[in-house]
C-alpha cells in the first residue's frame, strides 16, 4: 500500500511514523503547495496546486491513480473540507480517505458551529458570542465575564488570538483580529461570513489537557488518550504527559472523549483541547480539530501507533490493541532540530 499525506507542512514526524507503519510494504508520499520539511522526509514529495485552486482535486486524483495510492491522510484544517466534498470520487479510485464527512469538518473548523454543536450535545464549552453587541449583552447579564478571549471563527494555532480585560480592549482587539484574518490564510474559510468571522468567548479557568479521541475509519469508537499539557508554543503542545485511569482527571476526560465520538462520529483521530477545573472536575472543550494534532507525538512517544492502525483499517483488518494503548505517565517535550534541505525524490 502507498500512502499520501496532503498538506504535510512541517509534520515530518508523521511522515516518519507512517513510513515505519508500512515497514517497507509501500511508499509514503508527502504533498504540499510549497516546499516544506515533511517533503524531504517522505519517500517522495510533490508540490500541488493551492488548496482552493480548481486544479487541486484533479491533480490529487491523477496523482493517486498514477502512484497507486491506497490511503490518503490530510494534516491541515483548510485541506479537510475540500477533500471531504470529493471523498466518493477518491473512493471510486480505490483510495481510502481518512477524512470525516463535510458536516463534521465544518463543526470543527467553524468554531461557532462547534460551540452550537457541543451545546446541543450537552458538552460544556465556554460561552461564545459572534458579535460585539451580543458579547456586551452577555457581559451585562453576567453570562460572560472578563477576561474575554478574542479569536478567529475559523482559527488554527494561536493566530489572531488575544485576551481582553475590559470593553475598550475588547473592541480594539476585535478589530485587530479581523485584520489578522484578512491578512492570513484564514481569509479563505472566513469569506463565507466576513462580518461574523471573529468570536468572543469566556476564558475558561483551570488546567489544560489534550485528548486524542480515536475512531476507526468507519467512525466506530476505539479509545481516548488523555494528556496533561505542561507547555504550549504558538498554539501547539510543546510538553505533555500521558495519564492513566488512576489519575483523578482521567475519568471525566475519558467519558468526554466517548461523548465526542458519539456526537461527531468522526473518522480517525479527533484532536481535542480541554480546560478542566480542578475544584469541580468539570471539563470545558475549547477547541477541536478533525485530524492529527500537535499533541499526537506525545501519545506516539508513549507507545501508541495510530499510523499502523490506519494502515490496518485501510486494508480491512483490525488494529492490534497495543497500537491504541499508550503507556501512562510518559513525559515528553518537543525539540528544535536543524536539517539540511534535500531535493525532492
Amino acid at each position: 500500500m502507498n500512502i499520501l499525506l496532503t498538506s504535510a507542512g512541517r509534520r515530518s514526524y508523521l511522515v516518519k511514523y507512517f513510513k515505519e507503519a508500512l515497514s517497507g510494504r509501500g511508499l509514503v508520499f508527502a504533498a504540499n503547495s510549497e516546499m516544506s520539511p515533511a517533503l524531504s522526509e517522505a519517500d517522495r514529495g510533490v508540490i500541488t496546486p493551492l488548496i482552493y485552486s480548481e486544479d487541486y482535486i484533479p491533480f490529487l486524483k491523477e496523482f493517486c491513480r498514477q502512484q497507486d495510492i491506497g490511503l490518503l491522510v490530510s494534516l491541515f484544517d483548510i485541506d479537510l473540507p475540500v477533500l471531504a466534498r470529493h471523498k466518493e470520487e477518491f473512493q471510486e479510485l480505490g483510495v481510502v480517505m481518512a477524512v470525516s464527512d463535510p458536516e463534521t469538518i465544518l463543526n470543527c473548523n467553524d468554531k461557532y458551529n462547534m460551540f452550537l454543536k457541543l451545546w446541543k450535545l450537552g458538552i460544556r464549552c465556554p460561552e461564545t458570542s459572534i458579535s460585539l453587541s451580543d458579547a456586551k449583552l452577555k457581559l451585562m447579564a453576567k453570562s460572560m465575564e472578563y477576561p474575554v478571549m478574542v479569536k478567529p471563527r475559523f482559527g488554527m494555532g494561536s493566530l489572531g488570538i488575544s485576551k481582553a480585560f475590559d470593553k475598550t480592549e475588547m473592541k480594539v482587539l476585535y478589530g485587530i483580529c479581523q485584520r489578522s484574518i484578512e491578512e492570513s490564510y484564514l481569509k479563505y474559510e472566513a469569506a463565507s461570513c466576513p462580518k461574523e468571522c471573529v468570536l468572543l468567548q469566556s476564558c475558561a479557568e483551570g488546567n489544560e489537557y489534550g485528548l486524542d479521541v480515536v475512531n476507526d475509519l468507519s467512525g466506530r469508537y476505539m479509545t481516548t488518550v488523555v494528556k496533561r499539557k505542561l507547555a504550549m508554543r504558538a498554539g501547539e503542545t510543546d510538553e505533555a504527559v500521558t495519564l492513566s485511569p488512576e489519575d483523578p482527571e482521567y475519568g471525566a476526560l475519558s467519558e468526554l472523549g466517548k461523548a465526542i465520538s458519539a456526537g461527531f462520529a468522526h473518522v480517525g483521530i479527533m484532536d481535542v483541547d480541554v480546560i478542566l477545573n480542578p475544584e469541580n472536575m468539570r471539563p470545558y472543550v475549547i477547541d477541536m480539530n478533525a485530524r492529527f494534532g500537535g499533541g499526537y507525538p506525545f501519545s506516539h512517544l508513549a507507545g501508541m501507533d495510530l499510523p499502523r492502525a490506519y494502515v490496518a483499517w485501510a486494508e480491512g483488518k483490525e488494529a492490534e490493541p497495543a497500537w491504541l494503548t499508550p503507556k501512562p505517565h510518559v513525559h515528553g517535550y518537543k525539540d528544535i532540530r536543524i536539517k539540511r534541505r534535500e531535493a525532492l525524490a
